[in-house]
């Protein structure tokens, strides 16, 4: 008895060397099945296109098509088409779709779509499109669930007329799923980018580290870990969510965040030599296990063995954590810290370009972000110093605003830096004789062009203090290498 799969071309075959064409009873004969199981593939034989049937009263002859069968266009695509007849029911599908719905035509054809549970068009969001579909063309994008991952399809639904007059449609699907993620992580990294940048000061770069590593694997448990280059040591900085910090808590017995790891000769990478070899190589997958393994990451040694072995064991089974993803946060030659994404051992990492792309932007956020506290913490010191000084000084920014005064200004003159907030300010309140004045700005403007970077640029003049006062100061102004002024103040006479 034939196969299945071998009644179709067997038909086929024999409508060959009967040009004429036979009945259904004639070929079931030849071919050696039942009448019923001869009807059903001649049905898809003709909706393929490969056989015509003529009507002799009651009796139907099939003999070979003398078309090109809709069958041998439909094989030159890569999108998926079915097509239905006016009561929704499969006429036609290509290979494509037959794959994704794991069936045969056989089996695929005459089910109806609103009854069966066919992949993507009997979806909700699917059937109303097609049922809505009357006499234009009409294209959509199509949502669907396959397991764990979102798919993404442009579904086409066409008015289809056939030859005998019948209407019906044809569902042309195209996987859209590839140009869908490219846009969603084009964008992912458009906003990252602009909130790291507005990002203030203040803010916890690293939990916001986590939140977006977790936006992009939501099954994942994050640690972000910010690394100490002066100490060899990193630290716990940010875990990935309040119920997986809680749970660490628990077991733990105390906060996971602050926990110190220093980099000790413990821990070596899988193909020795310092875990900081890997600094460059992007995003790492290790096989996790309870002890290294010879593959694998130990979990202990993962943890600088910082963490009892039995509650490294417990941490593992308890968020079912088989394998780790390790990146470096990193920006240059300086290493900022790291970033771990654990995952089930059956899982595996996806978009991890896009990871890389943001723990990118990430590490130069944080490498600014260094830059910016380390010259704030000097202008700080060089205020301090600034203050500490006996002599009255002050410093004036290269747009002419004052950035500061020290509290022997203040002392000595009576003005505070909300006084003179400008050059123009200090002039008007220390000079009030326009005429004197406009001396003054000439011989400050003259000496400043004049005098080279560091070059101090010595000059006499009365000014008043705010207390009404007249002194006569010495004003020793230098430029700095950004064109910053750094003026020093020495009081020549006693006031008048």
């Amino acid at each position: 008895m034939l196969s299945e799969d071998m009644v179709g071309p067997s038909i086929l075959k024999m409508l060959k060397y009967n040009p004429r064409g036979l009945t259904v009873s004639d070929i079931a004969k030849k071919v050696g099945i039942n009448r019923n199981s001869t009807a059903r593939h001649l049905e898809v034989l003709a909706a393929e296109g490969k056989v015509e049937v003529r009507n002799y009263g009651t009796a139907k002859v099939y003999s070979l098509a003398q078309r090109i069968p809709l069958s041998a266009f439909l094989c030159f695509t890569k999108n998926m088409i079915l097509i239905l007849d006016e009561d929704m029911n499969v006429v036609q599908a290509n290979d494509q779709y037959l794959k994704l719905a794991g069936c045969t035509k056989q089996g695929l054809i005459g089910k109806n779509i609103l009854a069966a549970r066919l992949p993507i068009v009997s979806a909700p969001e699917a059937l109303a499109v097609i049922q809505a579909t009357e006499k234009e063309q009409v294209i959509s994008d199509i949502r669907y669930q396959s397991g764990q991952s979102d798919l993404f399809y442009q579904m086409e639904v066409i008015p289809t007329t056939f030859e005998g007059g019948e209407t019906g449609l044809t569902i042309v699907l195209e996987d859209i799923t590839e140009r869908k993620k490219y846009v969603k992580n084009m964008e992912f990294l458009a906003r990252t980018a602009m909130e790291l940048v507005d990002m203030p000061q203040g803010a916890d770069i690293y939990q916001y580290i986590s939140e977006r590593i977790i936006d992009l694997v939501p099954g994942g448990r994050v640690f972000v870990f910010s690394y100490d280059e002066i100490k060899r040591q990193f630290a716990v900085r940010a875990t990935q969510d309040e119920d997986f910090h809680a749970g660490l808590i628990r077991i733990l017995g105390r906060d996971p965040v602050g926990l110190v790891f220093p980099l000790t000769e413990v821990l070596s990478s899988p193909h020795g030599g310092s875990p900081l070899i890997l600094l460059h190589q992007g995003v790492r997958e290790f096989i996790i296990y309870p002890e290294l393994g010879p593959e694998g990451l130990s979990f202990y040694d993962l943890c600088f063995r910082q963490i009892p072995e039995e509650t490294c064991e417990e941490i593992l089974h308890t968020w079912n954590l088989g394998k780790v993803y390790i990146t470096f946060l990193v920006w240059g030659e300086q290493v900022f810290g790291d970033v771990g994404i654990f995952l089930p051992q059956e899982s595996n990492l996806e978009d991890t370009q896009v990871i890389e792309s943001f723990l990118r932007q990430a590490s130069i956020a944080i490498a600014r972000r260094q830059t910016e506290e380390r010259l704030r913490r000097s202008e700080e010191r060089f205020k301090e110093v600034v203050n500490l000084s006996p002599l009255p000084a002050a410093i004036i920014g290269s747009d002419g605003r004052y950035a500061f005064v020290n509290e022997k200004f203040t002392e000595t003159f009576g003005y505070t830096i909300h006084d003179i907030p400008t050059g123009n300010a200090w002039f008007t309140q220390a000079f009030p004789d326009p005429i004197y004045r406009k001396t003054a700005i000439a011989a400050w403007k003259s000496d400043l062009e004049m005098a080279g970077e560091g070059q101090v640029r010595p000059r006499t003049f009365d000014i008043r203090c705010k207390d009404g006062t007249t002194k006569t100061v010495l004003f020793e102004p230098v430029t700095l290498g950004d064109g910053t002024q750094y003026v020093t103040y020495q009081i020549v006479t006693d006031p008048r």
